[in-house]
Protein backbone atom coordinates (compact mmCIF):
# COMPACT_ATOMS: atom_id res chain seq x y z
CA UNK A 1 0.00 0.00 0.00
CA UNK A 2 3.18 2.61 0.65
CA UNK A 3 4.55 1.93 -2.60
CA UNK A 4 1.46 2.42 -4.13
CA UNK A 5 0.32 5.39 -2.16
CA UNK A 6 4.03 6.69 -3.01
CA UNK A 7 4.42 6.78 -6.69
CA UNK A 8 1.39 8.90 -8.00
CA UNK A 9 3.74 11.85 -7.22
CA UNK A 10 6.71 10.77 -9.64
CA UNK A 11 4.01 9.43 -12.30
CA UNK A 12 2.28 12.89 -11.99
CA UNK A 13 5.64 14.49 -11.96
CA UNK A 14 7.03 12.81 -14.93
CA UNK A 15 3.52 13.12 -16.68
CA UNK A 16 3.16 17.05 -16.50
CA UNK A 17 6.88 17.37 -17.68
CA UNK A 18 5.19 15.93 -20.63
CA UNK A 19 3.41 18.30 -21.44
CA UNK A 20 5.07 19.88 -24.32
CA UNK A 21 4.12 23.34 -26.60
CA UNK A 22 1.40 21.15 -28.32
CA UNK A 23 -0.16 19.20 -25.40
CA UNK A 24 -3.05 20.89 -22.84
CA UNK A 25 -2.82 20.11 -19.04
CA UNK A 26 -6.29 19.17 -16.97
CA UNK A 27 -8.67 21.95 -16.66
CA UNK A 28 -7.88 23.47 -13.69
CA UNK A 29 -4.22 23.38 -13.95
CA UNK A 30 -4.52 24.94 -17.03
CA UNK A 31 -6.78 27.82 -15.44
CA UNK A 32 -4.42 28.20 -12.48
CA UNK A 33 -1.09 28.40 -14.82
CA UNK A 34 -3.06 30.68 -17.34
CA UNK A 35 -3.91 33.05 -14.27
CA UNK A 36 -0.17 32.58 -13.15
CA UNK A 37 0.75 33.96 -16.59
CA UNK A 38 -1.92 36.90 -16.33
CA UNK A 39 -0.43 38.20 -12.71
CA UNK A 40 3.14 37.98 -14.56
CA UNK A 41 2.21 40.14 -17.18
CA UNK A 42 0.35 42.27 -14.52
CA UNK A 43 4.19 43.37 -13.18
CA UNK A 44 5.28 44.66 -16.54
CA UNK A 45 2.19 46.73 -17.17
CA UNK A 46 1.98 47.85 -13.78
CA UNK A 47 5.89 48.96 -14.67
CA UNK A 48 5.18 50.25 -17.89
CA UNK A 49 1.95 52.28 -17.49
CA UNK A 50 2.61 53.75 -13.69
CA UNK A 51 5.94 55.39 -15.00
CA UNK A 52 4.49 56.47 -18.28
CA UNK A 53 1.02 57.67 -17.87
CA UNK A 54 -0.79 60.44 -15.27
CA UNK A 55 -2.42 59.35 -12.65
CA UNK A 56 -5.80 60.30 -14.09
CA UNK A 57 -5.51 57.91 -17.09
CA UNK A 58 -3.92 54.73 -15.12
CA UNK A 59 -6.71 52.95 -14.96
CA UNK A 60 -7.81 52.89 -18.52
CA UNK A 61 -4.45 52.82 -20.03
CA UNK A 62 -3.81 49.47 -18.29
CA UNK A 63 -7.06 48.32 -19.90
CA UNK A 64 -5.83 48.89 -23.04
CA UNK A 65 -2.29 47.55 -22.56
CA UNK A 66 -4.26 43.77 -21.30
CA UNK A 67 -6.54 44.03 -24.11
CA UNK A 68 -3.97 44.85 -26.90
CA UNK A 69 -1.50 42.43 -25.21
CA UNK A 70 -4.49 39.31 -25.53
CA UNK A 71 -5.03 40.12 -29.28
CA UNK A 72 -0.85 40.10 -29.73
CA UNK A 73 -0.82 36.84 -27.51
CA UNK A 74 -3.30 34.97 -29.21
CA UNK A 75 -1.65 36.14 -32.68
CA UNK A 76 2.07 35.09 -31.56
CA UNK A 77 0.99 31.76 -30.49
CA UNK A 78 -1.11 30.84 -33.16
CA UNK A 79 0.40 32.87 -36.31
CA UNK A 80 3.86 33.82 -35.31
CA UNK A 81 6.33 32.24 -33.74
CA UNK A 82 3.83 29.74 -31.96
CA UNK A 83 6.25 29.62 -29.21
CA UNK A 84 4.23 29.71 -26.08
CA UNK A 85 4.88 33.55 -25.05
CA UNK A 86 2.76 36.04 -23.61
CA UNK A 87 3.16 39.55 -24.99
CA UNK A 88 3.53 42.65 -22.99
CA UNK A 89 4.00 46.47 -23.48
CA UNK A 90 7.87 46.74 -23.68
CA UNK A 91 9.87 47.85 -21.41
CA UNK A 92 12.47 49.24 -24.57
CA UNK A 93 9.50 52.35 -24.63
CA UNK A 94 10.78 53.53 -21.26
CA UNK A 95 14.08 54.74 -22.05
CA UNK A 96 13.33 56.20 -25.32
CA UNK A 97 10.37 57.94 -23.66
CA UNK A 98 12.99 59.32 -20.82
CA UNK A 99 14.95 60.87 -23.81
CA UNK A 100 12.02 62.33 -25.52
CA UNK A 101 10.22 64.13 -22.35
CA UNK A 102 12.44 64.98 -19.56
CA UNK A 103 15.60 66.26 -21.86
CA UNK A 104 17.62 67.11 -17.93
CA UNK A 105 14.58 67.05 -15.90
CA UNK A 106 12.02 64.65 -15.06
CA UNK A 107 10.11 61.44 -16.36
CA UNK A 108 7.35 63.42 -18.46
CA UNK A 109 7.84 66.67 -16.96
CA UNK A 110 9.34 69.74 -18.90
CA UNK A 111 10.96 73.13 -17.55
CA UNK A 112 9.53 76.59 -18.94
CA UNK A 113 11.09 80.11 -18.94
CA UNK A 114 10.10 80.85 -15.91
CA UNK A 115 11.16 77.81 -13.90
CA UNK A 116 7.51 76.33 -13.47
CA UNK A 117 7.34 72.50 -14.37
CA UNK A 118 4.30 71.92 -16.90
CA UNK A 119 3.47 68.57 -18.76
CA UNK A 120 3.87 68.27 -22.89
CA UNK A 121 1.31 69.05 -24.46
CA UNK A 122 -0.06 65.50 -25.90
CA UNK A 123 2.01 63.32 -23.84
CA UNK A 124 0.23 60.11 -24.28
CA UNK A 125 -0.36 60.66 -28.34
CA UNK A 126 3.61 61.21 -28.37
CA UNK A 127 3.55 57.86 -26.97
CA UNK A 128 1.42 56.01 -29.39
CA UNK A 129 2.96 57.59 -31.84
CA UNK A 130 6.55 55.95 -30.70
CA UNK A 131 4.68 52.66 -30.54
CA UNK A 132 3.69 52.67 -34.17
CA UNK A 133 6.88 53.36 -35.15
CA UNK A 134 8.36 50.98 -32.94
CA UNK A 135 5.70 48.23 -34.54
CA UNK A 136 6.63 49.60 -38.26
CA UNK A 137 10.78 48.45 -37.34
CA UNK A 138 9.68 45.66 -35.68
CA UNK A 139 7.32 44.19 -38.75
CA UNK A 140 10.00 45.35 -41.33
CA UNK A 141 12.79 43.81 -39.40
CA UNK A 142 10.20 40.81 -39.65
CA UNK A 143 8.98 40.73 -43.00
CA UNK A 144 12.73 41.23 -44.90
CA UNK A 145 14.04 38.45 -43.20
CA UNK A 146 17.04 40.56 -41.20
CA UNK A 147 15.99 39.48 -37.81
CA UNK A 148 15.89 35.84 -38.58
CA UNK A 149 19.18 36.46 -40.73
CA UNK A 150 20.83 38.04 -38.02
CA UNK A 151 20.41 35.33 -35.26
CA UNK A 152 21.04 32.49 -37.35
CA UNK A 153 24.76 34.36 -37.23
CA UNK A 154 24.75 34.66 -33.22
CA UNK A 155 26.61 31.64 -31.46
CA UNK A 156 26.92 31.03 -28.02
CA UNK A 157 29.36 33.67 -27.32
CA UNK A 158 26.60 36.13 -28.30
CA UNK A 159 24.01 34.51 -26.65
CA UNK A 160 25.34 34.68 -23.25
CA UNK A 161 25.78 38.39 -23.25
CA UNK A 162 22.58 38.82 -24.74
CA UNK A 163 20.56 36.64 -22.11
CA UNK A 164 22.78 37.95 -18.87
CA UNK A 165 21.80 41.25 -19.75
CA UNK A 166 18.56 40.44 -20.69
CA UNK A 167 18.19 39.85 -16.94
CA UNK A 168 20.39 42.35 -15.78
CA UNK A 169 18.30 44.79 -17.61
CA UNK A 170 15.64 45.75 -15.50
CA UNK A 171 17.87 45.40 -11.94
CA UNK A 172 16.97 49.19 -11.76
CA UNK A 173 13.50 48.84 -12.18
CA UNK A 174 13.02 46.27 -10.02
CA UNK A 175 14.84 47.68 -6.90
CA UNK A 176 12.85 50.71 -7.91
CA UNK A 177 9.19 48.80 -7.70
CA UNK A 178 10.69 46.85 -4.65
CA UNK A 179 11.66 49.99 -2.67
CA UNK A 180 8.02 50.27 -2.38
CA UNK A 181 8.06 48.30 0.64
CA UNK A 182 11.08 46.16 1.24
CA UNK A 183 9.40 43.43 3.26
CA UNK A 184 6.57 43.25 1.29
CA UNK A 185 9.08 42.60 -1.50
CA UNK A 186 11.43 40.09 0.42
CA UNK A 187 8.88 38.03 1.65
CA UNK A 188 7.55 37.41 -1.80
CA UNK A 189 10.89 36.50 -2.80
CA UNK A 190 11.30 33.77 -0.16
CA UNK A 191 8.39 32.16 -0.93
CA UNK A 192 8.78 32.03 -4.81
CA UNK A 193 12.63 30.23 -4.27
CA UNK A 194 11.09 28.71 -1.22
CA UNK A 195 8.16 27.26 -3.73
CA UNK A 196 10.03 26.96 -6.60
CA UNK A 197 13.08 25.46 -5.27
CA UNK A 198 13.30 23.83 -1.73
CA UNK A 199 9.69 22.55 -1.73
CA UNK A 200 9.51 21.95 -5.70
CA UNK A 201 8.85 17.78 -5.00
CA UNK A 202 6.25 18.58 -2.63
CA UNK A 203 2.70 18.44 -3.82
CA UNK A 204 -0.49 20.42 -2.80
CA UNK A 205 -2.40 19.43 0.09
CA UNK A 206 -5.10 16.23 -0.55
CA UNK A 207 -8.13 19.30 -0.35
CA UNK A 208 -6.64 20.80 -3.52
CA UNK A 209 -5.58 17.49 -5.13
CA UNK A 210 -8.22 18.37 -7.77
CA UNK A 211 -5.75 20.63 -9.49
CA UNK A 212 -3.55 17.97 -10.45
CA UNK A 213 -0.58 19.62 -9.27
CA UNK A 214 2.08 16.99 -8.82
CA UNK A 215 4.81 20.05 -6.91
CA UNK A 216 3.88 23.15 -5.14
CA UNK A 217 6.68 24.91 -7.87
CA UNK A 218 4.23 24.60 -10.78
CA UNK A 219 2.24 27.07 -8.79
CA UNK A 220 4.73 28.91 -7.10
CA UNK A 221 4.59 32.10 -8.57
CA UNK A 222 0.81 32.26 -8.04
CA UNK A 223 0.81 31.42 -5.01
CA UNK A 224 3.18 33.88 -3.69
CA UNK A 225 1.29 36.23 -4.96
CA UNK A 226 -1.97 35.89 -3.88
CA UNK A 227 -0.34 35.10 -0.47
CA UNK A 228 1.51 38.06 0.28
CA UNK A 229 -1.38 40.31 -1.91
CA UNK A 230 -3.33 38.78 0.73
CA UNK A 231 -1.37 39.95 3.88
CA UNK A 232 -0.67 43.20 2.45
CA UNK A 233 -4.31 44.16 1.83
CA UNK A 234 -5.00 42.51 5.58
CA UNK A 235 -2.42 45.88 7.26
CA UNK A 236 -3.06 48.57 4.76
CA UNK A 237 -7.04 47.65 5.48
CA UNK A 238 -6.11 47.72 9.29
CA UNK A 239 -3.64 50.97 8.72
CA UNK A 240 -0.38 49.55 9.40
CA UNK A 241 0.93 50.39 5.72
CA UNK A 242 0.89 52.68 2.88
CA UNK A 243 1.57 51.63 -0.63
CA UNK A 244 3.54 54.23 -2.43
CA UNK A 245 3.00 54.82 -6.42
CA UNK A 246 5.75 54.91 -9.24
CA UNK A 247 5.87 58.55 -9.70
CA UNK A 248 6.25 58.79 -5.61
CA UNK A 249 9.21 56.16 -5.36
CA UNK A 250 10.91 57.83 -9.27
CA UNK A 251 10.93 61.51 -6.69
CA UNK A 252 12.15 60.13 -3.82
CA UNK A 253 14.95 58.74 -5.74
CA UNK A 254 16.06 61.70 -7.77
CA UNK A 255 18.74 64.37 -7.22
CA UNK A 256 16.74 67.51 -8.55
CA UNK A 257 15.32 69.76 -6.44
CA UNK A 258 11.55 68.97 -7.98
CA UNK A 259 8.88 70.62 -4.98
CA UNK A 260 6.29 71.12 -7.46
CA UNK A 261 6.57 67.63 -8.70
CA UNK A 262 6.81 65.48 -5.10
CA UNK A 263 3.99 67.57 -3.98
CA UNK A 264 1.57 66.90 -7.17
CA UNK A 265 2.76 63.00 -6.86
CA UNK A 266 1.74 63.00 -2.78
CA UNK A 267 -1.62 64.82 -3.80
CA UNK A 268 -2.86 62.52 -6.70
CA UNK A 269 -1.05 59.16 -5.16
CA UNK A 270 -3.58 56.64 -3.70
CA UNK A 271 -1.91 54.52 -0.74
CA UNK A 272 -3.94 51.19 -2.66
CA UNK A 273 -6.32 51.47 -5.40
CA UNK A 274 -9.88 49.57 -4.90
CA UNK A 275 -12.03 49.13 -7.86
CA UNK A 276 -14.51 52.31 -8.70
CA UNK A 277 -18.46 50.96 -8.21
CA UNK A 278 -19.48 53.69 -10.55
CA UNK A 279 -17.08 52.54 -13.27
CA UNK A 280 -19.15 50.86 -16.53
CA UNK A 281 -18.62 46.68 -16.05
CA UNK A 282 -18.14 46.44 -19.82
CA UNK A 283 -16.18 49.54 -22.01
CA UNK A 284 -14.26 48.38 -25.12
CA UNK A 285 -10.79 50.10 -25.11
CA UNK A 286 -11.02 52.40 -27.58
CA UNK A 287 -8.53 55.52 -28.24
CA UNK A 288 -10.18 58.49 -26.25
CA UNK A 289 -7.02 61.43 -26.83
CA UNK A 290 -7.29 61.08 -30.67
CA UNK A 291 -5.00 59.69 -33.19
CA UNK A 292 -0.95 59.17 -32.39
CA UNK A 293 0.78 61.91 -32.38
CA UNK A 294 4.35 62.04 -34.55
CA UNK A 295 7.10 64.07 -34.44
CA UNK A 296 10.46 64.13 -35.87
CA UNK A 297 12.15 63.25 -32.34
CA UNK A 298 9.26 60.84 -31.75
CA UNK A 299 10.11 58.78 -34.72
CA UNK A 300 13.71 58.67 -33.78
CA UNK A 301 12.43 57.56 -30.27
CA UNK A 302 10.25 54.41 -31.45
CA UNK A 303 13.10 53.36 -34.10
CA UNK A 304 15.46 53.11 -31.25
CA UNK A 305 12.83 51.55 -29.41
CA UNK A 306 11.73 49.09 -32.15
CA UNK A 307 15.09 47.71 -33.02
CA UNK A 308 15.73 46.95 -28.72
CA UNK A 309 12.51 45.43 -28.84
CA UNK A 310 13.21 43.08 -31.83
CA UNK A 311 16.69 42.39 -30.02
CA UNK A 312 14.98 41.63 -26.64
CA UNK A 313 11.99 39.50 -28.53
CA UNK A 314 15.01 37.49 -30.49
CA UNK A 315 16.31 36.55 -27.00
CA UNK A 316 12.99 35.56 -25.55
CA UNK A 317 12.23 33.42 -28.23
CA UNK A 318 15.66 31.54 -27.76
CA UNK A 319 15.47 31.72 -23.92
CA UNK A 320 11.92 29.84 -24.29
CA UNK A 321 13.06 27.50 -26.71
CA UNK A 322 16.03 26.08 -24.32
CA UNK A 323 13.97 26.09 -21.15
CA UNK A 324 11.43 24.42 -22.70
CA UNK A 325 13.76 21.73 -24.45
CA UNK A 326 12.41 22.70 -27.84
CA UNK A 327 14.44 23.26 -31.00
CA UNK A 328 16.48 26.23 -31.39
CA UNK A 329 14.26 28.82 -33.23
CA UNK A 330 14.67 28.71 -36.87
CA UNK A 331 15.09 31.91 -38.53
CA UNK A 332 11.30 31.77 -40.28
CA UNK A 333 9.71 31.86 -37.39
CA UNK A 334 11.73 34.27 -35.67
CA UNK A 335 10.59 36.14 -38.64
CA UNK A 336 7.22 35.73 -38.08
CA UNK A 337 7.24 35.89 -34.70
CA UNK A 338 8.68 39.55 -35.02
CA UNK A 339 6.10 40.32 -38.09
CA UNK A 340 3.38 39.77 -35.32
CA UNK A 341 4.84 41.88 -32.65
CA UNK A 342 4.70 44.69 -35.31
CA UNK A 343 1.81 44.30 -36.20
CA UNK A 344 0.47 43.91 -32.40
CA UNK A 345 2.48 46.97 -31.40
CA UNK A 346 1.09 49.36 -34.61
CA UNK A 347 -2.43 48.22 -33.62
CA UNK A 348 -1.76 49.03 -29.55
CA UNK A 349 -0.60 52.83 -30.88
CA UNK A 350 -3.22 53.24 -32.90
CA UNK A 351 -5.78 52.35 -30.54
CA UNK A 352 -4.78 54.10 -27.81
CA UNK A 353 -1.88 52.07 -25.65
CA UNK A 354 1.25 54.19 -24.40
CA UNK A 355 3.42 51.50 -25.58
CA UNK A 356 4.51 48.51 -28.01
CA UNK A 357 4.23 45.16 -27.89
CA UNK A 358 7.10 42.57 -27.27
CA UNK A 359 7.57 39.49 -26.22
CA UNK A 360 7.70 39.05 -22.02
CA UNK A 361 10.75 37.89 -20.59
CA UNK A 362 9.60 37.43 -17.44
CA UNK A 363 6.59 34.93 -18.61
CA UNK A 364 8.69 33.62 -20.52
CA UNK A 365 10.97 32.61 -17.32
CA UNK A 366 8.00 31.45 -15.52
CA UNK A 367 7.65 28.54 -17.86
CA UNK A 368 11.53 27.46 -16.64
CA UNK A 369 10.20 27.51 -12.90
CA UNK A 370 6.70 26.04 -13.61
CA UNK A 371 8.03 23.25 -15.81
CA UNK A 372 4.98 23.61 -17.97
CA UNK A 373 4.91 25.52 -21.71
CA UNK A 374 1.66 24.45 -22.91
CA UNK A 375 0.56 26.71 -26.06
CA UNK A 376 -2.66 26.50 -24.77
CA UNK A 377 -2.10 27.60 -21.49
CA UNK A 378 -0.84 30.92 -22.98
CA UNK A 379 -3.63 31.20 -25.08
CA UNK A 380 -6.46 30.90 -22.56
CA UNK A 381 -3.95 33.63 -21.04
CA UNK A 382 -4.51 35.31 -24.07
CA UNK A 383 -8.37 34.81 -23.59
CA UNK A 384 -8.21 36.27 -19.64
CA UNK A 385 -6.16 39.40 -20.96
CA UNK A 386 -9.12 40.28 -23.20
CA UNK A 387 -11.70 40.16 -20.54
CA UNK A 388 -9.46 42.44 -18.52
CA UNK A 389 -9.00 45.13 -21.19
CA UNK A 390 -13.23 44.77 -21.34
CA UNK A 391 -14.03 45.09 -17.76
CA UNK A 392 -12.49 48.09 -16.20
CA UNK A 393 -13.56 47.10 -12.53
CA UNK A 394 -11.33 44.23 -12.89
CA UNK A 395 -8.62 45.92 -14.15
CA UNK A 396 -8.59 48.16 -11.65
CA UNK A 397 -8.38 45.02 -9.10
CA UNK A 398 -5.14 43.95 -10.67
CA UNK A 399 -3.78 47.36 -10.17
CA UNK A 400 -4.56 47.30 -6.87
CA UNK A 401 -1.49 44.51 -6.43
CA UNK A 402 1.27 46.87 -4.41
CA UNK A 403 4.24 47.22 -6.80
CA UNK A 404 6.94 45.77 -4.22
CA UNK A 405 5.20 42.05 -4.62
CA UNK A 406 5.59 42.98 -8.60
CA UNK A 407 9.54 43.88 -8.07
CA UNK A 408 10.01 40.74 -6.29
CA UNK A 409 8.09 38.90 -9.25
CA UNK A 410 10.34 40.39 -11.57
CA UNK A 411 13.44 39.88 -9.67
CA UNK A 412 12.77 36.78 -9.38
CA UNK A 413 11.79 35.84 -12.90
CA UNK A 414 14.48 37.52 -14.36
CA UNK A 415 17.38 36.04 -13.57
CA UNK A 416 16.45 32.63 -14.98
CA UNK A 417 17.20 34.48 -18.44
CA UNK A 418 20.74 35.33 -16.90
CA UNK A 419 21.20 31.54 -15.73
CA UNK A 420 19.99 30.61 -19.17
CA UNK A 421 22.37 32.98 -20.88
CA UNK A 422 25.40 31.43 -18.59
CA UNK A 423 24.60 27.85 -19.44
CA UNK A 424 25.69 28.65 -22.96
CA UNK A 425 29.64 28.70 -22.57
CA UNK A 426 29.64 25.47 -21.96
CA UNK A 427 29.89 25.05 -25.76
CA UNK A 428 32.70 27.64 -26.09
CA UNK A 429 36.14 27.63 -24.48
CA UNK A 430 35.74 28.57 -21.07
CA UNK A 431 39.33 29.50 -20.88
CA UNK A 432 40.09 31.31 -23.80
CA UNK A 433 41.55 35.09 -23.42
CA UNK A 434 39.61 35.77 -26.54
CA UNK A 435 36.06 34.72 -25.27
CA UNK A 436 36.81 36.10 -21.39
CA UNK A 437 37.54 39.85 -22.80
CA UNK A 438 34.36 39.60 -25.25
CA UNK A 439 32.33 38.42 -22.51
CA UNK A 440 33.56 41.04 -20.02
CA UNK A 441 33.75 44.10 -21.96
CA UNK A 442 30.05 43.79 -23.60
CA UNK A 443 28.81 42.77 -20.13
CA UNK A 444 30.04 45.05 -18.39
CA UNK A 445 29.48 47.99 -21.21
CA UNK A 446 26.10 47.58 -21.29
CA UNK A 447 25.57 48.16 -17.82
CA UNK A 448 27.93 50.99 -17.63
CA UNK A 449 27.55 53.15 -20.90
CA UNK A 450 23.58 53.65 -20.39
CA UNK A 451 24.13 54.26 -15.97
CA UNK A 452 26.52 57.15 -17.49
CA UNK A 453 24.11 58.21 -19.97
CA UNK A 454 21.50 58.34 -17.44
CA UNK A 455 22.92 60.55 -15.31
CA UNK A 456 23.98 62.61 -18.55
CA UNK A 457 20.79 63.78 -20.00
CA UNK A 458 21.26 65.79 -23.37
CA UNK A 459 25.13 65.02 -23.80
CA UNK A 460 25.03 64.65 -27.19
CA UNK A 461 24.63 67.70 -29.34
CA UNK A 462 25.00 67.23 -33.03
CA UNK A 463 22.35 70.45 -33.61
CA UNK A 464 19.72 68.14 -35.07
CA UNK A 465 17.33 67.21 -32.37
CA UNK A 466 15.99 63.91 -34.04
CA UNK A 467 19.28 62.62 -34.56
CA UNK A 468 20.19 63.61 -30.99
CA UNK A 469 17.12 61.67 -29.65
CA UNK A 470 18.16 58.55 -31.52
CA UNK A 471 21.61 58.02 -30.47
CA UNK A 472 20.59 59.21 -26.98
CA UNK A 473 18.16 56.78 -26.90
CA UNK A 474 20.30 53.78 -28.37
CA UNK A 475 22.86 54.47 -25.88
CA UNK A 476 20.76 54.25 -22.93
CA UNK A 477 19.01 50.93 -23.82
CA UNK A 478 21.25 48.00 -22.58
CA UNK A 479 19.70 45.61 -25.04
CA UNK A 480 20.18 47.09 -28.02
CA UNK A 481 23.97 47.84 -26.84
CA UNK A 482 24.90 44.13 -25.76
CA UNK A 483 23.41 43.05 -28.98
CA UNK A 484 25.33 45.58 -31.12
CA UNK A 485 28.72 44.91 -28.99
CA UNK A 486 28.42 41.43 -28.91
CA UNK A 487 27.72 40.29 -32.85
CA UNK A 488 30.55 42.89 -33.50
CA UNK A 489 32.88 41.51 -31.52
CA UNK A 490 32.89 37.81 -32.23
CA UNK A 491 32.65 38.56 -35.85
CA UNK A 492 35.49 40.51 -35.63
CA UNK A 493 37.55 39.62 -33.54
CA UNK A 494 40.12 36.59 -34.47
CA UNK A 495 39.03 33.09 -33.46
CA UNK A 496 38.73 29.13 -34.03
CA UNK A 497 35.48 27.98 -35.00
CA UNK A 498 35.65 25.32 -31.74
CA UNK A 499 36.78 28.35 -29.58
CA UNK A 500 33.65 30.35 -30.28
CA UNK A 501 31.17 27.34 -29.89
CA UNK A 502 30.85 26.66 -33.90
CA UNK A 503 31.35 24.07 -35.96
CA UNK A 504 31.54 23.54 -39.62
CA UNK A 505 29.44 21.10 -41.61
CA UNK A 506 31.31 19.65 -44.38
CA UNK A 507 28.37 18.40 -46.64
CA UNK A 508 27.01 21.75 -47.12
CA UNK A 509 29.66 24.15 -45.64
CA UNK A 510 27.67 25.90 -43.45
CA UNK A 511 28.86 26.85 -39.75
CA UNK A 512 26.41 25.53 -36.84
CA UNK A 513 26.50 26.21 -33.31
CA UNK A 514 27.23 23.54 -31.20
CA UNK A 515 24.16 24.86 -28.85
CA UNK A 516 22.18 24.00 -31.36
CA UNK A 517 22.61 20.23 -32.19
CA UNK A 518 23.93 19.32 -27.87
CA UNK A 519 20.92 20.88 -26.73
CA UNK A 520 18.97 17.50 -26.99
CA UNK A 521 15.50 18.59 -27.83
CA UNK A 522 12.56 16.19 -26.79
CA UNK A 523 10.19 17.82 -29.52
CA UNK A 524 9.77 18.16 -32.92
CA UNK A 525 10.56 21.23 -35.17
CA UNK A 526 7.23 21.38 -36.74
CA UNK A 527 4.79 20.63 -33.41
CA UNK A 528 6.43 23.53 -32.23
CA UNK A 529 6.89 26.23 -34.66
CA UNK A 530 4.43 25.11 -37.37
CA UNK A 531 1.50 27.35 -38.09
CA UNK A 532 -2.55 26.14 -38.20
CA UNK A 533 -2.66 24.48 -41.80
CA UNK A 534 -4.49 27.48 -43.21
CA UNK A 535 -1.82 29.97 -42.46
CA UNK A 536 0.41 27.32 -44.26
CA UNK A 537 -2.05 27.22 -47.50
CA UNK A 538 -1.68 30.60 -47.86
CA UNK A 539 1.70 31.21 -47.35
CA UNK A 540 2.39 28.22 -50.18
CA UNK A 541 0.89 30.63 -52.44
CA UNK A 542 2.90 31.67 -55.64
CA UNK A 543 2.24 35.34 -55.00
CA UNK A 544 3.74 35.17 -51.62
CA UNK A 545 7.05 33.44 -52.85
CA UNK A 546 8.94 36.93 -53.26
CA UNK A 547 9.53 39.63 -50.28
CA UNK A 548 8.34 40.19 -48.12
CA UNK A 549 6.43 36.95 -47.30
CA UNK A 550 9.38 34.57 -48.43
CA UNK A 551 11.14 35.37 -44.90
CA UNK A 552 8.39 33.99 -43.47
CA UNK A 553 7.87 30.70 -44.81
CA UNK A 554 9.22 27.96 -43.37
CA UNK A 555 11.40 25.35 -45.94
CA UNK A 556 9.94 22.20 -43.85
CA UNK A 557 7.17 22.40 -45.93
CA UNK A 558 8.72 21.59 -49.19
CA UNK A 559 11.70 19.31 -47.62
CA UNK A 560 9.11 17.11 -46.27
CA UNK A 561 10.61 15.57 -43.08
CA UNK A 562 14.21 15.64 -42.96
CA UNK A 563 14.83 14.20 -39.45
CA UNK A 564 12.47 11.67 -38.53
CA UNK A 565 13.57 10.93 -34.98
CA UNK A 566 14.61 14.31 -34.35
CA UNK A 567 16.49 12.86 -30.59
CA UNK A 568 19.06 10.90 -32.45
CA UNK A 569 19.59 12.99 -35.64
CA UNK A 570 20.88 16.07 -33.47
CA UNK A 571 23.48 14.37 -32.44
CA UNK A 572 24.65 12.42 -35.35
CA UNK A 573 22.63 13.60 -38.53
CA UNK A 574 24.95 16.10 -40.63
CA UNK A 575 21.78 16.80 -43.05
CA UNK A 576 21.01 19.91 -42.20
Amino acid sequence: MCAQQDSPDPSQAERLKSLRVDQRPPLLLNLALALQHVLVQASLCALVVEALVHEDERERMAASVFFYSGISTLFQTSFGSCLPLVQAPSLDFLVPALVLFSGQTACRWQCDKSGDFVAPTHPVRELQGMAVVAGLVQLGVGLSGVGGAMQGQCGPLVLTPVLCMLGFSIYREAALLCSGHWGFALLTVVLLAGLSQHLRSWSLPARLRFLHVPTLSTLSVLLSMLLVWAVCAALHHCGHIRIHTVPELLLKRTDFNMTRIRSWAVENSSSLPSPDLTAPWLSLPFPGLGLPLLSGQGIAAGVAAGLSSCVSSSAAYVLSARLLKAPTPPAWACNRGLSVEGLGSVLAGLMGAPAGICSSVANACTLGLSQCGSRGTVQLSGVMLLILGMFLPLTQLLTSIPLAIHGAVLSVTYTVATATGITYLQYTDVDSGRNIFNTGFVVFMSLVLPRWFRMQLGFIHTSVPVLDVFLQSCLMLPMFLVGFLAFLLDHTVSGSLSERGLERDQSTMEIHSLADKQQGSVQSLEAVYQPPEPVRRLLRLPGLWLLPFCACRSPVMEKVVVTSPETFSLMHSDSR
